[in-house]
């Protein structure tokens, strides 16, 4: 297809590789679907790096698969060819109205130059892109973004910049703080990022040319019509993985890849995935809580990570939010409760349920105590001093509550106070909270990647258990990572680790329970796969920790010690909610 050719098909016009210019000269490519009858519409736009030749289908079949089987709404009324991972089926949009612009970020798919992720310099593309869409002759000079992971991320990022066309955003299951949220997660370096460059953003970057793939649709080469050299192709992309290895603490390197709370002001939904531990949850609560936006709202579900961007009730929601902002359109959003809540239940159930606000106002913040008879979570701290000790990278201890006498609802952050303890001058914790039913099996979710997502985790290195007094809460404690705080060996010390946000409905007879262990979670079943993963999913999906560089043996290999005393209790807390209309 000719660069900038434009043609009518399936109810569409589409214009393919339309060229976008940066303020540094580099011109990026973009394909345009929109109404085929003249006049001014509202845009949804993405900028990324997953190629907007690729088809789901080819880049991601087994997610698709999956989606696709169990989801026939997601298929129906469309032939799929134009769907993208990650990005709106335009043949479900268009027909309403909407262009839908999908932009190859800087150096991936058809668009050259240099890869660098999140970088200041992607943000301001994306500024780029937003204005340039505002401005065509086919554009009503409403731009909405809307998009799931890195698609949501850079929304974060390129709202703190406040582009003038920009006029509502979906951020659906978007992380936000390159550090907390993605990179190092308590401080502990996690792997996902370099595996994802090799098998997500490499597989795609602009110059395979004929060792990349085509396109279903088009034919065209996916990656750019020119064919560079390996040697070529290093040049052109940044070392992610070292780079991220390099900065240990949230330093200005994190900082100029993270958003600035104060500037978002623009309308926006945030989406989140109960699910989704390791990645984005935090970033999409974080976001509802600290944007400056006056008119804002969460969303939250199961399931995979991708699919209810997809399904009817997805598409209805987006649908009902954007035609609000970018139509005028009366859709009842208007009406919207702040918060909307897939409440989860053991047996993958869901229940919806709206609130006011997060975390809950009627919120029962409760602690249970960890006693080391059992070992076991009470109501109560213990009343003597103990010591339990574990080798960090064994299976650690588990505290559990006795059975639960009636339906007990967690859901909300929740956080792990500990006095502890090493051999050496450092340990990670590694804090997760789960179910197990009455024979004794643990409740597990599908996840947003893994099958065997338990109910909540937290991470922390006991050096980084330093706290940024005003931003943190009793159930959000916020680490400043600026500087290292070494352990002297065998002298306790107080930490606090955040558990990232969850629901479960437990119901009698179930018990809770809290592991605290030196080293990634893991599942006992069978493990999955994903076709854009290299790793077996054991409980974790790609979210591991297992770098030896960050996690050296003669550091992180010791003994972990709690000490448990009345003077100083560690305890678990909780966000159990009464039922509405229950007592406060």
């Amino acid at each position: 297809m000719e660069p900038g050719k434009s043609e009518r098909r399936d109810g569409m016009r589409i214009d393919w590789d339309v060229p976008i210019a940066m303020d540094d000269g580099t011109v990026l490519r973009a394909d345009v679907f929109r109404p085929p009858e003249p006049g001014r519409h509202p845009v949804l736009l993405t900028y990324g790096p997953y190629a907007k030749g690729l088809a789901f289908q080819d880049g991601y079949p087994s997610a698709w698969n999956i989606m696709a089987e169990k989801h026939p709404d997601v298929t129906a009324g469309s032939s799929s060819k134009y769907q993208n991972w990650e990005v709106v089926d335009p043949e479900k949009w268009v027909p309403d109205g909407y262009a839908c612009v999908r932009v190859d970020s800087r150096g991936a798919g058809r668009s050259p130059g240099y890869i660098d992720h999140f970088s200041p310099r992607e943000t301001k593309d994306f500024y780029d892109c937003i204005e340039w869409a505002g401005m065509q002759p086919w554009s009503s000079g409403k731009v909405g973004l809307n998009g799931i992971s890195y698609y949501a991320i850079n929304q974060w990022h390129v709202a703190s910049l406040q582009p003038p066309h920009l006029a509502v955003m979906c951020v659906w299951e978007g992380a936000a703080d390159w550090y907390r949220d993605m990179t190092h997660h308590g401080g502990i370096l996690c792997t996902f990022w370099a595996n994802w460059y090799d098998m997500q953003v490499r597989s795609v970057q602009h110059g395979l040319g004929e060792r990349g793939p085509r396109s279903r649709v088009t034919g065209d080469l996916v990656c750019g019509p020119e064919t560079l050299s390996e040697a070529e192709l290093a040049a052109n992309r940044c070392d992610l993985g070292g780079e991220i290895l390099a900065h240990p603490f949230d330093d200005r390197y994190h900082n100029a890849r993270s958003p600035d709370w104060s500037k978002i002001t623009v309308p926006l939904l945030s989406a989140a995935n109960w699910g989704g531990q390791g990645l984005h949850p935090r970033g999409n609560f974080e976001g509802f809580v600290r944007a400056a936006s006056p008119q804002k709202w969460l969303e939250a579900h199961g399931i995979e990570h991708w699919t209810h961007f997809y399904t009817d009730y997805g598409v209805k929601l987006q649908k009902r939010f954007f035609g609000h902002f970018l139509k005028g359109e009366n859709t009842g959003w208007n009406r919207q409760p702040r918060v909307q809540l897939q409440i989860r239940h053991p047996g993958e159930r869901f229940v919806e349920r709206h609130e006011g606000e997060w975390p809950l106002a009627r919120t029962q913040w409760t602690r249970f105590y960890l006693d080391p008879a059992g070992p076991s979570l009470v109501p109560t701290p213990p009343r003597g001093d103990s010591r339990l000790a574990f080798d960090a990278l064994g299976d650690g201890v588990t505290f559990r509550t006795p059975p639960l006498a009636e339906p007990t609802e967690i859901t909300g952050p929740s956080a792990v106070k500990l006095v502890v303890s090493s051999s050496t001058i450092d340990a990670d914790l590694f804090a997760v909270v789960r179910v197990f039913a009455p024979d004794g099996e643990e409740v597990v979710f599908q996840g947003a990647l893994d099958p065997h997502t338990p109910i909540g985790q937290g991470w922390l290195r006991a050096s980084h258990r330093g706290l940024d007094p005003g931003l943190s809460t009793p159930y959000r404690p916020y680490h400043r990572h600026d500087a290292p705080q070494p352990l002297t060996p065998g002298e306790p010390v107080e930490i606090e680790i955040e558990i990232w946000p969850t629901s479960i409905v437990v119901p009698p007879g179930y018990c809770i329970a809290l592991s605290l262990r030196g080293r990634d979670y893991e599942h006992p079943g069978p493990g999955a796969r994903l076709s854009n993963m290299k790793n077996e999913f054991r409980g974790c999906g790609p979210f591991l920790h297992d770098d030896p560089r960050d996690r050296p043996s003669h550091v992180f290999g010791g003994r972990t010690s709690l000490h448990l005393s009345p003077e100083r209790p560690s305890y678990l807390l909780l966000p159990i909610i009464p039922a509405q209309g229950g007592p406060p």
